[in-house]
Order: structure tokens, then C-alpha cells, then sequence
């Protein structure tokens, strides 16, 4: 079954300073919360899916990896302790036992799922259930990059419209733009991945259209001349070079960066915030396309 997309992880080392950061961008960006396994969250709502701020605020409750267990926690604390930036996608779910199935018949991945749950909050201070069931997968070529799939069991209590009301006018994820020396060695991992039955392949890369966003895998070159940034990827694999949104007013987005005192450039009808501003990622603001 295809998936489209649920959420960005974006780590950082420091949370509430990348929170601020978000907020300067012209987001609405939520309080934090706690993981048992020692990672904190902060969250960012669209209407397509989510960006989760992450940072290792307890790494000595962090359990490692094991036999068919893959460790979130012990993931991004490598992960931080290398850099900051983009790093992981996790499409939706709706039934993540099945799914882990069909990863395992396309040898893509032997994990068990991974059920967990927290408290949330609601804008007027109540609390709320909610809980996850994930399945996660991995490019072995790619160790900067962890991919997965994401259960909402209690999704009436997650999502909401009054935090998904943003200043900058922002309303939707357009998509995530992966860099890869050789993006079509990645062409059948990908397809398993999404669950889609076509992908588009040409000189420019490999491109998945999920229901809910695009899923791009380009070389260092194509990326730079599309963004003007300079990416190098990660071995023979991939890195989640930048994330995408869709604005329906460009000057909107351009007046929250520049009252916010955030750093960017424009480049080919973009708004582009480089990865020396914005924690390791490339933030990319897009006119909305019309129809």
C-alpha cells in the first residue's frame, strides 16, 4: 500500500534554541516532550505531516541496538554527535504489523515494530493520549539517513488545525530532497519504501510522488544548481539534503525570515534558508502551485 508522508525529524543540539529559530521562520511551534528512551521533542504541524524537533537531552537512557530492535534513541545520538540536520523520514501507517510484514518479504527490513506512547497537550492546556507504532527501515549505504513508517492510534487527539496556523503562511510540506552520488542505485530501495508502483527516473535523479509529498533523490550538482547549496553525500549513500514547503505567498514567508533576522537567499523563484543558518538543513520555501 503507498504512504505518504507523516514526518521530518530534525535534530539539533540545542531544542529550545531551535525552537526559537523555527518561531523567528514564522512557525507555530509546540512545547516540549519527553521520550522514555532520553530524547525530547518539539513539534511543528502542517497540514500534510510534521517536523519534530529533536535533541538527546537524556543519553544515559538511551538502550542500544539489538536483534531485530532498532534503537531511535541510540540512532540520533550517533547522529548528534557528528552534526546536526536532517535525519529522518518517516511516512504514515495504517496498520504497521502489516507493513513490517511486507518490509520483511522485500528484504527491507527484519525489525519488530516499535509501540510507544506520551502525553500531549491541547491548545487549551488539556491532556491528551497519544500513542505510535512504528517500523523502521534502513538503506544499509546510508548511515547519516534512518527511514520509517509512523501508526497514529489516537490521530483525533494529534492533529490540529490551531497548530497548524502559522505566520508565515505556510501550509504544507512539499517534499524532502535527498542527495546521492548515484541516485538510481537507490531507485529499488525507494520504491519499496513508498509502496508506490512507479517512480520517475531521469538524468536529474529519482522522483517518488507520494499523496502527500514528493520524495526526490538527486546528485550533489543538481542540487546545487536547483538551491544554490552544496551538499556532498554521505558515502555511496543518501542524505536528507533539504525540506521543502509550499507558500501561497512568497512575500509573506520573506517578511516573517526578515523580521525573524533569519539569514536566506533567493535562488530560481525560491526562498532559501542555508544549513549554516538553519541547524544542518536546507529549508526551501516554494510558491504553491495553482490547481
Amino acid at each position: 500500500m503507498p504512504h505518504g508522508f507523516d514526518h521530518i525529524a530534525h535534530t539539533v543540539h540545542d531544542l529550545d534554541t531551535a525552537g526559537a529559530f523555527y518561531t523567528r521562520l514564522g512557525f507555530t511551534v509546540g512545547a516540549r516532550n519527553m521520550h522514555a528512551w532520553g530524547t525530547h521533542n518539539r513539534i511543528v504541524q502542517l497540514r500534510n505531516g510534521f517536523i519534530e524537533l529533536l535533541e538527546v537531552a537524556e543519553p544515559e537512557k538511551i538502550p542500544p541496538h539489538a536483534a531485530r530492535s532498532f534503537s531511535f534513541g541510540a540512532f540520533h545520538r550517533d547522529y548528534a554527535a557528528a552534526h546536526q540536520g536532517l535525519s529522518m523520514l518517516l511516512l504514515n501507517s495504517s496498520d504497521a504489523a502489516a507493513d513490517a510484514r511486507a518490509y520483511e518479504a522485500a528484504g527491507i527490513s527484519d525489525y519488530e515494530v516499535f509501540n510507544f506512547g506520551r502525553e500531549g497537550k491541547r491548545p487549551d492546556g488539556s491532556v491528551v493520549k497519544l500513542a505510535f507504532s512504528l517500523v523502521f527501515t534502513s538503506d544499509p549505504t546510508s548511515p547519516d539517513l534512518s527511514l520509517a513508517l509512523c501508526q497514529h492510534h489516537h490521530p483525533e487527539n494529534f492533529w490540529n488545525p490551531a497548530f497548524q496556523n502559522h505566520g508565515n503562511g505556510v501550509s504544507r510540506i512539499a517534499g524532502v530532497v535527498m542527495v546521492a552520488d548515484n541516485p538510481s542505485d537507490h531507485h529499488i530501495f525507494l520504491k519499496a519504501y513508498t509502496g508506490l508502483s512507479d517512480l520517475h527516473s531521469n538524468s536529474l535523479g529519482v522522483r517518488a510522488e507520494t499523496r502527500d509529498g514528493v520524495i526526490e533523490i538527486v546528485d550533489p550538482v543538481a542540487f546545487r544548481d536547483r538551491f544554490g547549496i552544496q551538499v556532498k553525500a554521505s558515502g555511496e549513500g543518501m542524505t536528507m539534503g533539504a525540506m521543502r514547503f509550499e507558500a501561497a505567498d512568497l512575500g509573506r514567508v520573506e517578511a516573517a525570515l526578515r523580521d525573524g533576522g533569519v539569514g536566506f537567499r533567493r535562488h530560481v523563484g525560491r526562498l532559501v534558508v542555508p544549513p549554516d543558518e538553519a541547524f544542518g538543513a536546507t529549508l526551501i520555501f516554494e510558491p504553491a502551485k495553482v490547481g
